[in-house]
Parts: C-alpha cells; sequence; structure tokens
C-alpha cells in the first residue's frame, strides 16, 4: 500500500494474466484452478461463465473490466487501471481472460503495459475458444481428407484497421472470433472471395456450457439459420469441411434426450 507520505510502496505486487478456458469449471488448468480458488484481487471481462466465477472466494476483491463488443471501459489504457494498481500496492491479482490470454484476448497488450510499469506478472495459458467449441460440437478443426490447416480469425478489427479476411480458397478450416452480430456479411465476403455458398458453416454459442446452442448449415444459409435459432453471444463461427465431419458423442446425444440436426439444437 501507498506510505503516510504520499509515495507508493516500492513493494510491488503480481499479475497472473489466466486463460479461463471456454466455460466449463472443469475446463481450467490446474494452475489456473488453483490461483483462481486461492486469490484475494480477481479482475474479469465479461466472457468469463459465472460457473467459473463461482469459484472465486467470497472474500476476494472482484473487479469487472471491459465489455462484449466495445472494448475496455477504459479507452485510454490496455488494461484497467486498477489491475495496476493493486499491483504496485503489492497485491497479487489474478486477471480472468475467456479462452487463452493470448488468442484473442488482448493479453499481449496487457503484457505490454505491465511490462512498461514495472509490473510482474506471469501468463497461465486455457483452452481457446476454438478448441472448446469445436470440441464441444464435435467438429475437428483438422482432418487428414479435407482440412490441414486452420485460421483463426477475429471479427472485428481494431479502431482504425481494416477487416482481416484470410485466404478464403484455400481448404483450410476458418474459426472467427467474435463473429455473431457479423455473420451475414462475413458469409457474403466469404462467398465473394471464392469459397462456394455450400461450403460447411457452423455457429456455436456458449460452448461447453450447459445452455450450448450449435447451428450447423453453409455459407448460403447461416445467417438465416442463426437469425431464426434467436443464438446469443458469445459465439465462433467455424466455417470448412470438417463442419460436415461432425460427429457429436453418442453418450452426450443420449444424456441430453437429443439427436443431431442439420439447423439448430
Amino acid at each position: 500500500m501507498s506510505s503516510g507520505d504520499g509515495v507508493r510502496s516500492i513493494r510491488r505486487g503480481k499479475v497472473w494474466l489466466v486463460g479461463a478456458g471456454p466455460g466449463a469449471p472443469d475446463l481450467l488448468t490446474v494452475r489456473a484452478h488453483r490461483l483462481v480458488c486461492g486469490a484475494r484481487v480477481v479482475a474479469y471481462d465479461e466472457l468469463v461463465s459465472a460457473a467459473v466465477l463461482a469459484l472465486v472466494p467470497a472474500e476476494a476483491e472482484r473487479i469487472p473490466v471491459g465489455r462484449r463488443a466495445k472494448g475496455c471501459r477504459h479507452h485510454e489504457a490496455r488494461i484497467h487501471p486498477l489491475v495496476v494498481e493493486r499491483a504496485l500496492d503489492g497485491h497479487e491479482v489474478v486477471r480472468l481472460k475467456g479462452g487463452d490470454p493470448f488468442v484473442f484476448g488482448r493479453g499481449g497488450e496487457e503484457a505490454e503495459e505491465l511490462a512498461a510499469a514495472r509490473v510482474p506478472f506471469e501468463v497461465v495459458p486455457g483452452i481457446s475458444a476454438a478448441l472448446g467449441a469445436a470440441a464441444s460440437a464435435g467438429i475437428p478443426l483438422t482432418h487428414r481428407e479435407c482440412a490441414a490447416s486452420v485460421t483463426l480469425v477475429t471479427a472485428h478489427a481494431a479502431a482504425g484497421q481494416p477487416d482481416v479476411l484470410p485466404d478464403v480458397t484455400a481448404d483450410g478450416t476458418l474459426v472467427f472470433y467474435m463473429g455473431l452480430t457479423r455473420v451475414e456479411d462475413t458469409c457474403a465476403a466469404l462467398v465473394a472471395g471464392g469459397r462456394s455458398p455450400r461450403t460447411p458453416a457452423a455457429v456455436v454459442s456458449r460452448a461447453t456450457l450447459p445452455d450450448e446452442r450449435v447451428v450447423v448449415g453453409t455459407l448460403a444459409d447461416m445467417a438465416v439459420l442463426v437469425r431464426e435459432a434467436g443464438v446469443e453471444a458469445p459465439a465462433l463461427l467455424l466455417v470448412g469441411e470438417v463442419v460436415a465431419r461432425r460427429v457429436e458423442s453418442v453418450a452426450r446425444r443420449e444424456a441430453d434426450g437429443r439427436t443431431s440436426g442439420a439447423a439448430g439444437e
């Protein structure tokens, strides 16, 4: 904490940039689980599931940061100022981020600012949203017969930056993060860029959680199917022939009392 004369103590704490995984708490890494359960200060964004936050001790200070699709509330900072302040006051801060911190989690930006402030930090990797959503939905991201590569793309470029469209003529799998509100534009752009309208596509919402939704279709009809199904964020768009190779767990189907469908579930 700060000394009586207003000069901040030179003792620094530490910030843990922790990947909270795709949502289900039992998909946390062992290290992430230990840090969350023993935390005294936790800063979390809105992509961290309620089930993971339930592991945080009741007496811990909770700092909600960021908001979906609109960036951090503190636009002038790459990391929430309170995170840096708590660390400079000697606290250890668990900064929880959905998925993996360094895969569209702005972890790189936050690490740069922590380094500039001379705040010790450590990155704890997590299962990324792409891996979690694909596995939970039974969609292989790679397949020897139809997909030798995977491209992860953000559907929302940073302010002032052009949207990124990958090489759509390649045969690999495309995974678009944060793309639910732009499904129609993204699918149209892919078709305009050379992908067949019949290319299989899927949207996975709330992956690994009890209310997970999977909508399967093609680039031509995906926007309509998502709209009719009333899918809500957070969600990922997966595009490629691997979607047609979807194999849902028989045990899961029987437990849920459902069968795999071509549209929504």
